[in-house]
């Protein structure tokens, strides 16, 4: 698979207690993401933070939440993101999305193995 050096980074904000169909909403996403086939997403859970209703969600004692926030990063050429986008209508009630350009200096594996 390819990616192009011009690229999209697209980010995806959302809570670790997201659903969609009975499934966390993280691993919906990069199930679609891979469907699709796009060159490939990784899932960051945050110790700390807060969305647009200011709720702080923390991994610290006196304010366990299960709810913690999650990002999902995915890097690809912007037909395909825009594709993504499209499906994530239907898949997100909430969160944020983001897109960024970026330059791909390396992906996948260089050389012989």
């Amino acid at each position: 698979m390819q990616v192009p050096r011009e690229a999209v980074l697209l980010r995806i904000f959302i809570g670790e207690d997201d659903r969609y169909n009975g499934s966390p909403l993280y691993e919906a996403i990069v199930l679609k993401a891979r469907e699709m086939q796009l060159a490939g997403a990784t899932v960051l859970r945050g110790p700390m933070g807060y969305g647009h209703n200011s709720h702080l969600r923390t991994t610290k004692i006196l304010h366990l939440s299960q709810d913690l926030p999650v990002v999902i990063e995915i890097v690809d050429d912007k037909d395909k993101i825009n594709l993504l986008l499209e499906a994530l209508n239907d898949m997100m009630s909430s969160g944020l999305v983001t897109l960024q350009n970026v330059e791909v200096v390396r992906y996948g594996q260089t050389g012989a193995s």
